[in-house]
């Protein structure tokens, strides 16, 4: 009997345990990641370094810009920004992209994802249009093909037509100024 009392003991006490020892466990395993050094924030891309995706998409109607074409692309350095009306952060970070306009060096391309022409219209009005091409993209289907999870996100295209840094979430000045433009400068530097 006592050979059977010791086991269920036993077993009890496993079962105390194993909470614990799962908890250790996945502490050491975070802890492990955040001494690593990693920025966790950054969202790695599968497209970089490849081409940019095929796109053609129309034209933001009554902006008298062109459609999003990757063909456009060729032998120039292009921003990709994914936008919307409706998007918050794409309000916050839109004097980013003024400013980045100022610099001719480069294109700057818009990818209005799942709004209404009304509103991406209204929204380019009142805040200003750092673009030179704008592609609507209604259905968001270009955006999955981009790779996109979510707007804002920012794209750098090099003259090759491949993909070369993707900003994931809203430019900020200091983002834009020690994470975008040190890749814009590499891909202005790279053979084209």
């Amino acid at each position: 009997m006592s050979m059977e009392a010791k086991t269920p003991a036993r077993g009890r006490r496993l079962i105390v345990l194993l909470p614990l020892l799962i908890f250790l466990g996945l502490a050491g395993l975070f802890l492990t990641q955040l001494l690593s050094g990693r920025d966790t924030s950054e969202v790695p891309s599968a497209l970089i370094g490849l081409p940019a995706p095929q796109t053609n998409l129309p034209a933001l109607e009554g902006m008298n810009l062109p459609g999003l074409d990757s063909k456009q692309f060729a032998g120039k350095v292009t921003l990709v920004n994914v936008f919307a009306s409706w998007c918050g952060p794409c309000r916050d970070e839109h004097p980013v992209l003024l400013a980045l306009s100022q610099d001719k060096r480069f294109v700057i391309a818009a990818l209005n994802y799942k709004d209404q022409p009304e509103n991406a219209r209204r929204f380019l009005g009142d805040l200003g249009n750092p673009f030179q091409a704008i592609g609507v993209d209604a259905a968001g289907r270009a955006a999955i093909d981009w790779g996109v999870y979510g707007v804002p996100e920012t794209f750098v295209v090099g003259k090759d037509g491949n993909i070369a840094y993707k900003h994931v979430g809203p430019l900020t000045p200091g983002s834009a100024q020690t994470l975008l433009l040190p890749e814009i400068e590499k891909a202005l530097a790279a053979p084209g």
